[in-house]
C-alpha cells in the first residue's frame, strides 16, 4: 500500500504539471485564430474593431489576464468542458473528440495489443530456441520490419493494394454511401477500411517487440535461478514462461505502457495518409488551424492516458517483481 500511495502521489503531481503545460504551450505558438480569420476577411476590405470583437465572441476566445484564464481553464478541465472548436465551428470539442475517439481506440488500440502479445510470444520462442531457424527467421524478419517508417509503409500499401490492385479502400473509415450504425453493413465496411492502416501499424511495430523480448530473454536465460530451475528437472516450458519470461518481460512491459498510453494520440502519420478520422487526424487539423480548445483537449487526453498507463505499469511492476517495492 505504501508503494502504491507513493506512485499515486507522483501521478497526481505529474498530472498537475501536465495540465499546466497544456495550458501554456498552445499560447506560446505564433499567430492567433482571430488574426487568421481577420486576414481572410480583410481580402474583401478593411475590418473594424467591432468585427474583431464579434469574431472573438463567436470563437469563444478567452479574455482577462493569464492567471484568470488559467483558473477558468482548470474549472473547464474539472467539468470536462473544453468549449467550441475554432476549426470546426460551431461543433463543440467534446462532440468532435467523441466522434474520433472510437476509431482510434479500435484501430490503434487493437493493433498495439495484438503486436505486443504476438511479438512477445515470438520473442520468447526465438530466445528459447536460439541458434535454430525459430530464432533466425523472426530475428531477421523483425530487424527488417522495424526499419520501415510509418508513412513509407502506409504509402506502399496504399499504392499497391489500394490504387493498383483495388483490393481495399484508400481513404476514410467507411464508404460515402454507408450509414454509420451498429449494422452488419457498416461494421463490414469499417473493417475493410481499417485493413490498410492496421497492417501498417502491425508491420512497423511488431519487429520491435520481437527483438526487445528476445534480447531481454537471452540475458535472463543466463541467470543463476534459471540454471537452478533447469537443474531441478523442471519442464522447459515452465522454465521459459514462469522463470525466464516473467523477468524478461519487464522492459517490454514498460514499452507497452508507453505504447498503450499513446493509443489515444493515435498514429498521426498513418491516419493522415489514409484520411482516417481518428484522434491523430483531428490533432493534425487542430494544429494547422491553431485551434486552442481542441488542441488543449487532445493534448490533455494523450497526457492523461500516458500517465494512467505508466501508473498501472508501475503497480504491475510491483506485483511481478517484488524488489521494486523496496
Amino acid at each position: 500500500m505504501k508503494y502504491a500511495a507513493q506512485k499515486l502521489g507522483l501521478f497526481a503531481l505529474t498530472l498537475w504539471a501536465a495540465v499546466t503545460l497544456n495550458f501554456i504551450l498552445p499560447r506560446l505558438m505564433p499567430g492567433d485564430p482571430t488574426d487568421a480569420a481577420i486576414a481572410k476577411l480583410s481580402q474583401n476590405g478593411p475590418v473594424t474593431e467591432a468585427t474583431r470583437a464579434a469574431i472573438e465572441a463567436q470563437l469563444g476566445v478567452p479574455d482577462g489576464n493569464v492567471l484568470q484564464q488559467y483558473v477558468a481553464y482548470l474549472g473547464q478541465v474539472v467539468r470536462l468542458d473544453f468549449g467550441t472548436s475554432y476549426t470546426f465551428f460551431p461543433e463543440t470539442v467534446g462532440h468532435l473528440v467523441g466522434q474520433a475517439l472510437p476509431y482510434t481506440l479500435i484501430l490503434v488500440g487493437a493493433c498495439t495489443v495484438i503486436a505486443f502479445v504476438v511479438g512477445t510470444l515470438i520473442g520468447v520462442a526465438a530466445a528459447w530456441k536460439r541458434g535454430t531457424w525459430l530464432d533466425s527467421l523472426p530475428t531477421l524478419s523483425g530487424s527488417f520490419m522495424s526499419t520501415f517508417p510509418y508513412f513509407w509503409t502506409a504509402l506502399l500499401l496504399l499504392f499497391f493494394l489500394g490504387y493498383v490492385l483495388h483490393w481495399f479502400p484508400t481513404t476514410g473509415a467507411y464508404g460515402a454511401t454507408t450509414t454509420p450504425g451498429f449494422t452488419p453493413a457498416f461494421v463490414g465496411d469499417a473493417l475493410l477500411h481499417a485493413v490498410l492502416p492496421a497492417v501498417t501499424i502491425l508491420v512497423t511495430s511488431l519487429g520491435g517487440w520481437i527483438l526487445g523480448m528476445r534480447n531481454a530473454m537471452i540475458n535472463t536465460l543466463g541467470d543463476d535461478y534459471v540454471t537452478f530451475a533447469e537443474a531441478n528437472g523442471l519442464k522447459g516450458r515452465t522454465v521459459a514462461v514462469r522463470y525466464a519470461a516473467r523477468n524478461a518481460i519487464l522492459p517490454n512491459l514498460t514499452g507497452f505502457g508507453l505504447a498503450l498510453g499513446g493509443v489515444v494520440g493515435g498514429s498521426i502519420l498513418v491516419e493522415q495518409v489514409f484520411g482516417y478520422p481518428g484522434i491523430g487526424y483531428l490533432l493534425f487539423n487542430a494544429v494547422i488551424g491553431q485551434d486552442y480548445p481542441l488542441m488543449q483537449a487532445l493534448f490533455l487526453m494523450i497526457t492523461v492516458s500516458v500517465l494512467v498507463a505508466n501508473f498501472l505499469v508501475d503497480i504491475l511492476y510491483g506485483v511481478l517483481d517484488p524488489r521494486t517495492r523496496r
